[in-house]
């Protein structure tokens, strides 16, 4: 009743899969044999069984196809780094098995070996006559292209006594333009590897480093991504010439492959897990095209359309970002998307490049030319949560008013100080004082609200900023809107100007205007807590009244330019400060 499996194949050729038959009870399992003949093509047996495959798509559970523990791999993976044995291939492999236990550490040290010690031969590249791929070349030489690589791979492996396969086909690296197609000979070479049952994919080269944009200068640059690759992410940027290594099912054409977005190794390892359109090719719906990413985490994301991020709004979400671009020019447009984690641990957490799209644009929306002062991302988003915006009122990046008038509230979970600015471009560009006074800040408990009266129609943007009351430094910019007014009639004044003794939770109830009409009464209701006595200097001097928490009268504003309200903090100080200053039309 054992059941024995039983695997034979000649020497070079690929290692086949057992499919077992079932004789019943008390019979043993008789093996079904598969044998190729054929000695260059590595090929598998066509009756390989779904579960030699790996899912697909991919579950988003893995980068890997295999379960792989870093931490401990990195004793291995430190002493093979500093092996340096160069004399013989025979020589190095044993120096590197003497760590190695199981056959993933045994791959993994000679992995490591190659992705650290071989580089990329740019010269060699380029004149490809002179070139040796031989394992005992490529040791020597310190150097290789694929082909090399992946021959010196193999052949340490087969030293180790562990199968492995030099595969070659298209690759959508250096050179690759979006949305190419692929003809002709192969050009990239790579692994298959046997462990634990199955194989798994590997690119030594591409997890060496990476070559510059002209081709001429290689940098090493280790890349975990290329080792045991997920099949299912693999087939992003490597197409073998035989189907069946792509160790998926069902399998991807060439069309496919050529038709499918580009997902590079930051996409994956920055935690991304799917973009839209998954097509590299967008093409614009009346002057519009959209993106949009989905992660795991807080990422954040910043994108160029032709290299400025001036033509679109980019609003993050709490499990990724979108993306709406209104290119201003008909034609192609190359789209970058960037990325970097929310919490940037190391020094190198800068943006990196994970998506690249082509943006065929038909059509020019030109109502959708924004501000220069417009910041992306667009609106509130978990980032301005984190700074303590909690609860905003208007959750969308753009705002549309009619009157010119809007008003913005949010919950503030920290105790800080709050600074905005309203912004225009052009001829309408307001000075920065006048920006600030556009915008009206009312505190009530831990709760804000920003009153907005534009000065004209248009567009606007509305910042931002921030610091804790206890900390004497600048402001930090977090986020900002975009205002929309098409209302050609609009023009508010601004908001009267404060001076530093009106209190964050004072509140002007009336006027607010800060232009008053001339020769006018004008009724006076303010909300202020303790001044003893409040008054309204105009030609004359008008006192407020108290009644509960609002002072309050009248003042006439003939015969004068400026008015101004005025406390006394103390009944016993003889001494006013001014707090509000209003400006009077001219007659």
């Amino acid at each position: 009743g054992t059941q024995v499996t039983v695997e034979i194949h000649h020497e070079d050729t690929s290692p086949q899969l057992i499919k077992r038959l079932s004789w019943g009870k008390g019979r043993s399992s008789v093996p079904l044999f598969h044998h190729t003949a054929r000695k260059n093509t590595p090929s598998l047996p066509k009756t390989m069984t779904t579960r030699f495959f790996p899912a697909y798509p991919w579950d988003k559970s893995s980068l890997k196809s295999m379960p792989v523990d870093l931490q401990q791999l990195e004793k291995l993976d430190a002493y093979a780094l500093k092996v340096n044995v160069t004399n013989s291939v025979e020589e190095l492999v044993k120096a590197l098995l003497k760590q190695a236990r199981t056959d993933l550490e045994k791959v993994r040290a000679i992995w490591m070996w190659i992705c650290h010690h071989i580089e990329y031969d740019v010269v060699g590249y380029h004149n490809k006559s002179q070139l040796s791929s031989k394992p005992r070349d490529v040791l020597q030489m310190g150097k290789s292209i694929c082909e090399g690589y992946a021959e010196l791979f193999e052949h340490m492996c087969s030293l180790a006594g562990i199968q492995c396969k030099k595969l070659s086909g298209h690759a959508k690296g250096h050179g690759y333009k979006t949305g190419q197609t692929f003809t002709g000979d192969s050009d990239h070479a790579w692994n298959a590897v046997y462990l634990e049952g199955r194989w798994h994919l590997l690119d030594s080269t591409w997890g060496s480093g990476s070559v510059d944009d002209s081709f001429t200068k290689f940098t090493h640059r280790y890349n975990e991504f290329y080792f045991l690759t997920h099949p299912a992410l693999f087939i992003n940027n490597h197409f073998p010439d035989n189907s069946n290594w792509q160790l998926l099912k069902p399998t991807l054409t060439l069309k496919e492959f050529e038709n499918n977005m580009l997902h590079n190794s930051n996409f994956y390892t920055l935690g991304l897990l799917a973009a839209r359109p998954d097509t590299p090719i967008i093409r614009t719906v009346n002057g519009k095209a959209s993106v949009s990413v989905d992660c795991r985490s807080g990422t954040l994301f910043m994108f160029k359309l032709k290299g400025t991020d001036e033509h679109g709004l980019m609003t993050l979400q709490k499990h990724g970002m979108e993306l709406d671009i209104y290119p201003q020019k008909t034609g192609s447009h190359k789209l970058e998307i960037f990325a970097k984690p929310s919490k940037a641990e190391a020094a190198d957490d800068v943006y990196k490049c994970v998506l690249e799209y082509v943006v065929e644009c038909e059509s020019v929306d030109k109502a959708m030319r924004f501000p220069k002062e417009l910041h992306q991302p667009v609106g509130p988003s978990w980032f301005s949560e984190r700074q303590g915006f909690l609860r905003p009122s208007h959750g969308q990046p753009v705002l549309h008013t009619n009157d010119g008038r809007c008003s913005l509230t949010f919950t503030l979970s920290k105790d800080i100080s709050v600074l905005t600015s309203l912004h225009a471009d052009g001829s309408s560009s307001l000075s920065e004082d006048m920006g600030r006074r556009h915008v009206l800040q009312i505190h009530r408990r831990n709760q804000i609200e920003l009153k907005v009266h534009l000065p004209h129609a248009g567009n606007f943007v509305l910042k931002i900023y921030s610091k804790k009351k206890s900390d004497p430094g600048n402001y930090d910019y977090i986020f900002n809107y975009l205002i929309r007014c098409l209302n050609t009639e609009v023009k508010w004044p601004a908001f009267p100007q404060s001076y530093s003794k009106w209190l964050q939770d004072y509140e002007i109830l009336e006027p607010l205007s800060g232009l008053l009409p001339a020769n006018r009464n004008v009724q006076f209701k303010l909300k202020m807590h303790g001044v003893a006595k409040v008054l309204v200097q105009a030609e004359n001097t008008y006192p407020l009244t108290q009644n509960k928490d609002c002072w309050e009268g009248t003042c006439n504003t003939s015969g004068c330019r400026e008015v101004f309200v005025m406390v006394h903090e103390n009944a016993n100080h003889s001494f006013y400060s001014h707090v509000l200053k209003y400006e009077v039309e001219s007659q």
